[in-house]
């Protein structure tokens, strides 16, 4: 927020409200001059500082509380379940290439698995239910339920009312990272997608293969959806090796340099039948730049196999009845 508020005045009419022959109301800069455009009055641009109460530190230091524990999930932990090389037999595999998106199919009981193949890159990953392009990916729920960041033994969560799970972690080469010393981790549900309406907000660019267009074409034409409708299903992505976090001075979301190397992949049983699509972003490793050219960029390399898992019957939705209190 900012230090100092706008409090905002409804103009009575072209003039802002002020009599005919008036004279304009003083400006504070270049933001005056555009509240006074429209019709808006900005406050005095100083105000007292804020005083801290003398129990400041007391209110701070009431520890937290996790708001969904997750430890009595009454559902199959498919996440811990022990897979070895000759328990998967190879169904698919596609390649992403890069600034590019591509679709692809899981059954229930199948995993995936997403893999650095040339050097370090970023993907973001959509998931739909396969017969239902209504219920998909709910990356704030997977956010508040397993936190910022998700590794072996996370789940991916479906969207209201659906609320189940989609997929399970099931092996992640990149679970040794943890939390650096900045914050940052591996596998973020915070970040949305890079999209062409925030670089157009922000620089007035006309960019196209930021991973929200990639994932609407790729989705429109696995689909045969007008690129128009598409669009209305793509929605915030498990960014796969990305690091990311947040800065603890100011808050803001950060990117740095994801640490995924060739070889290195993240495995996923489907607990449902899906239909994924999957963005090599942009930014390359997100060390310095999105939503251009300028970055190096690297295919990425999607498997699906069959496992002893595969043909189970679909997780089952969430059992709220719906009635919401009538």
């Amino acid at each position: 927020m900012h230090a100092v508020r706008a409090r905002f005045i409804l103009a009575k009419n072209s003039g802002g409200g002020r009599r005919p022959g008036a004279a304009p109301p003083p400006h504070h800069g270049l933001d005056g001059a555009r509240a006074h455009m429209h019709g808006l009055r900005m406050p005095h641009a100083k105000h007292p500082m804020m005083t801290q109460p003398a129990d400041a530190d007391a209110r701070r230091a009431v520890p937290p509380v996790i708001c969904y524990p997750v430890h009595d999930l009454p559902l199959e932990d498919v996440a811990n379940l022990p897979l070895e090389p000759d328990d998967l037999t190879k169904r698919s595999e596609v390649l992403v290439p890069p600034r590019e998106a591509r679709t692809f199919h899981v059954a229930a009981g199948q995993m995936f698995r997403i893999t650095s193949v040339e050097g370090p890159q970023v993907g973001d990953l959509n998931l739909w239910n396969a017969h239902d392009l209504t219920e998909r990916f709910f990356s704030g729920k997977t956010r508040a339920l397993h936190g910022t960041h998700v590794t072996t033994g996370d789940r991916l969560w479906s969207c209201l009312p659906h609320l189940r799970p989609m997929a399970s972690v099931v092996h992640d080469t990149l679970g040794w990272y943890g939390i650096d010393q900045y914050g940052g981790s591996v596998h973020d549900v915070i970040g949305t997608r890079c999209d062409p309406y925030t670089h157009n907000l922000l620089s007035g660019g006309q960019y196209h293969h930021c991973c929200h267009s990639n994932l609407t074409r790729a989705l429109a034409g696995e689909t045969g959806l007008s690129l128009h409708d598409a669009e209305a299903h793509i929605h915030d992505v498990l960014n796969v090796f990305m690091c990311t976090g947040f800065t603890r001075d100011t808050g803001q979301y950060f990117m740095k340099a994801s640490p995924v190397r060739p070889g290195d992949y993240i495995d996923f049983i489907a607990q449902i039948d899906l239909l994924g699509a999957l963005s090599a972003c942009p930014g390359g490793d997100c060390s310095a730049e999105h939503s251009s050219d300028e970055a190096t960029c690297h295919p990425l390399l999607i498997e699906v196999f069959d496992t002893p898992l595969t043909g189970q019957s679909p997780a089952p939705v969430n059992g709220y009845d719906r009635s919401h209190g009538r």
